[in-house]
């Protein structure tokens, strides 16, 4: 590849690009192999999902609003109802 003029160039860029997609199809073509699931195919498979998502939901609805809203007890009633 030697010097050549701006024409020449993009028919060149042209060119390459063209057998770079050519290349890319060829090493990609499956020749109709490759197929969709048939129905018991899919019914056979297992997809294993987030295990813990309701605890974290059953935590905060019960156990956290429990350890921050403590009922009172006796000596903080008491102060209360001095201050107020």
């Amino acid at each position: 590849m030697g010097v050549m003029t701006m024409k020449e160039l993009c028919n060149y860029s042209l060119q390459q690009k063209k057998l770079r997609v050519a290349e890319h199809r060829r090493k990609h073509a499956h020749d109709g192999m490759c197929s969709g699931l048939t129905q018991s195919e899919y019914n056979r498979m297992t997809v294993r999902q987030k295990s813990t998502f309701s605890k974290a939901r059953k935590f905060t609805h019960n156990r956290m609003w429990r350890e921050t809203h403590k009922k009172f007890d006796v000596q903080q009633l008491n102060i209360i109802k001095k201050c107020i």
